[in-house]
Order: structure tokens, then C-alpha cells, then sequence
């Protein structure tokens, strides 16, 4: 008998064996371990989170597919993903910024970062903004759809769907410093 690994499930099993850096709870860089051992063990690691609007202002909104580790099927306002061991904030949010949605080259304003601690998801997050009209090309294996909507809309939205609680964390530091 053959089995077939669907194509979400192949990138899962690789993401989850990817070095991700592991952090103390003040940041300080204490080496690098897989993604799924550092879940399993409750560690620190380093996220970032991007917030992409569009020239009208509107602001980027997926829907995760059902098959991440973390958040499954969850609404979500920013495109982002675990830093790398030996990468930086910032190449990490320009990485995943083209991974996730199609979007290169744009320039990457920093918010500050903020540390989040919920069982299955300890990490300090980085946050940027991205400006872009360039149009969107989703990565199916971690995102179902994407599309824009208006800042206010996704601030009401989020109070009636399910959102990735660190990012809402994340869109309230781009608030408070824009």
C-alpha cells in the first residue's frame, strides 16, 4: 500500500524541523532548536509580524489553513513566521512577507517588538508595516485567502471571528506607535 502525504502535510513535518532562534524572557539569543521541540518544551522563540496595507490604507487579512501548528484556520492581520537561528528580525519579516503573500521588495517600517506568552506560543514578536499594491500571491500550504479591508472594518471584525491572538497583540503596537 502507498501513502500519499498531501502537500500541507509535507511542509508542516518541514516546518516543524526548521532551526527557529531561542530566546530568553528578555530577549537574549540562547542558541537555536527545532520549531516543534521549542513548542514542546515551552521555550522562547522570535516571531515576526508585518502588517501590510495597501495605498488606500486598507489593511491585509488571511485566513490560515486548518493545517498550522498554531492558530489552524484562524483569521490573521499580519504575515509573519519564526526567525530563523542565525537570521535577523527584519530578513525574517521580508522572507515571510514573500512566502506568504507574493510581496517583495517593499520597505519594511519597524514598530517596536513585544513579548506574548500563551501555552504553545511563547515568543518575542517583531512588528513592521509594509505599503504595497503589488498583487497578492498566498502561499496555499499556510494561507487559504487573502484580501484587504479597511482599518476599522477588521478592527470590528476581529470581535466577531477568530484571530490569531498574537498578532491582534501586534496590530495594537502598530497602533499605539503610528
Amino acid at each position: 500500500m502507498i501513502t500519499h502525504v498531501s502537500d500541507e502535510a509535507a511542509h508542516r513535518a518541514a516546518s516543524d524541523q526548521e532551526r527557529i532562534a531561542r530566546v530568553d524572557e528578555h530577549d537574549v539569543l540562547q542558541g537555536g532548536m527545532p520549531r516543534a521541540e521549542l513548542r514542546a518544551k515551552g521555550l522562547i522563540g522570535r516571531g515576526t509580524f508585518v502588517l501590510l496595507f495597501d495605498t488606500h490604507g486598507r489593511l491585509c487579512v488571511h485566513q490560515r489553513t486548518a493545517s498550522k501548528a498554531v492558530y489552524p484556520a484562524y483569521f490573521d492581520v499580519t504575515a509573519g513566521g519564526m526567525v530563523g537561528e542565525h537570521e535577523s528580525y527584519d530578513v525574517c519579516a521580508a522572507r515571510e512577507l514573500e512566502e506568504e503573500l507574493g510581496i517583495a521588495g517593499t520597505m519594511l517600517r519597524s514598530h517596536g517588538r513585544f513579548f506574548f506568552d500563551e501555552p504553545g506560543n511563547r515568543l518575542w514578536g517583531a512588528v513592521f508595516s509594509a505599503v504595497s499594491d503589488a498583487p497578492l500571491r498566498v502561499q496555499p500550504e499556510e494561507v487559504q485567502a487573502a484580501w484587504f479591508m479597511p482599518l476599522e472594518d477588521v478592527l470590528t471584525d476581529t470581535e466577531k471571528r477568530l484571530y490569531c491572538p498574537d498578532s491582534l497583540v501586534a496590530l495594537q503596537c502598530y497602533l499605539a506607535d503610528r
